[in-house]
């Protein structure tokens, strides 16, 4: 090849002695390397190399990731279709934990070490483990699309299991603390704790409901709204946030007579009435349903429970029926990217039989207890 004339991109020696490779790229500009070379054969092979990412296709502009993070990131945030609560809370993930460090620095020059450096010290200082964990996803799903977008060639975030959220078991409620926590909250909350105990509804499907969604002769409740709390106090009310969580969902009769009771005694008339409001006439807020529940719980003299703990509830009671993967998904709203490949819908007599079975758990276990006379038959 020596006394060939170069195809391909120009060496030059520099007044260092050091060998300096430039080549024209695809976007029509003389782009010299980022660095130069001890010897002409390192410079000649780094264009080598260049010549075939371009022969690929897969030449990168090397200016592209000089962009500041902080710039990249509130776009990236403000680009994406999410929930207005996951919106504020990549925001101020962004803001406290992520743009201290990230925000001044260009997306082409955040490194793997870089990054080991910045979870280190977040968890030296003494933020939680689970906010980390956050925040690193939330900085591994900002940089991967940056790669996708062709500013960076790999994802810098290349810890393993940085951002899975180490959470102990919550506890579940047996049937008999499902009762005494709904004897011992405000009457007009009884129902709200049957319900999110025997369907495993999440708080904002149930504040959400509307009589129209109730249909007791049929034995059925529709989710087809959430109520949202933002972090400014304000609430919004949305669809659920995957085709998963619409869904029509059998009641377990046996606490059908105590739906009837709360609609007539407390929930707001009309098709559209909300089935749950405060004293006041208003949606219950969770800050102050909590000291309500903190309340039941001592009176009830049951420790460590929140009330979320009750969906976990209402799963595992649907769980011990013998239902299938598929009919607890579509029971209670679950939903991932995986399960979606996978996802289909439990028939209505299918999901009737579970709701069935779960009342028979329940009258059962209320009759060990003494309490035949408090349930139809």
């Amino acid at each position: 090849m020596a006394g060939k004339r170069r195809t391909f991109g120009r060496v030059r020696k520099l007044s260092s002695g050091r060998y300096q490779a430039r080549y024209v790229a695809p976007d029509g500009l003389l782009r010299p390397a980022p660095e130069t070379f001890r010897t002409k054969r390192d410079a000649d092979d780094w264009l080598a190399d260049k010549q075939t990412e371009m022969r690929r296709g897969d030449w990168h502009d090397p200016d592209a990731g000089k962009v500041a993070f902080g710039s990249y990131a509130a776009s990236w945030i403000e680009e994406r279709e999410i929930a207005t609560t996951t919106r504020q809370l990549y925001g101020s993930l962004l803001k406290h934990h992520l743009a201290p460090t990230f925000a001044g620095v260009d997306v082409a020059r955040i490194s793997p070490p870089l990054v080991r450096r910045w979870r280190a010290d977040k968890l030296a200082s003494g933020t939680g483990p689970a906010t980390v964990a956050k925040a690193y996803a939330l900085l591994r799903s900002i940089l991967a699309t940056a790669v996708a977008d062709q500013m960076i060639r790999r994802n810098p975030c290349q810890i393993k299991g940085a951002s899975i959220v180490h959470t102990p078991e919550r506890p579940t409620a047996t049937v008999q603390e499902v009762y005494a926590l709904a004897d011992a909250i405000q009457p007009r909350y009884r129902v709200l704790v049957l319900l999110g105990g025997f369907l495993g509804l999440r708080w904002g499907e149930l504040v959400g409901l509307h009589r129209r969604d109730l249909d007791l002769d049929r034995g059925t409740l529709r989710v087809r709204r959430s109520v949202a709390e933002l972090f400014n106090g304000q609430r919004e009310i949305k669809a659920p946030k995957s085709a998963a969580g619409k869904r029509t969902v059998a009641i377990p009769a046996v606490i059908v007579p105590d739906i009837l009771d709360h609609l007539t005694r407390y929930a707001e008339p009309g098709a559209d009435g909300s089935v749950f409001v405060g004293a006041k006439g208003a949606i219950p807020r969770r800050n102050h349903f909590n000291k309500l529940w903190r309340k039941a719980c001592a009176d009830a003299g049951i420790k460590g429970l929140h009330f979320h703990d009750l969906r976990h509830t209402g799963n595992t009671l649907a769980a011990s029926t013998g239902a299938s993967t598929r009919e607890l998904m579509s029971r209670m709203g679950h939903s991932s990217a995986r399960a979606a490949l996978i996802y289909q819908h439990a028939s209505a007599d299918r999901d009737r039989l579970i709701a069935d079975a779960v009342s028979g758990l329940v009258k059962q276990d209320r009759k060990s207890q003494g309490h035949a006379g408090d349930t139809p038959d």
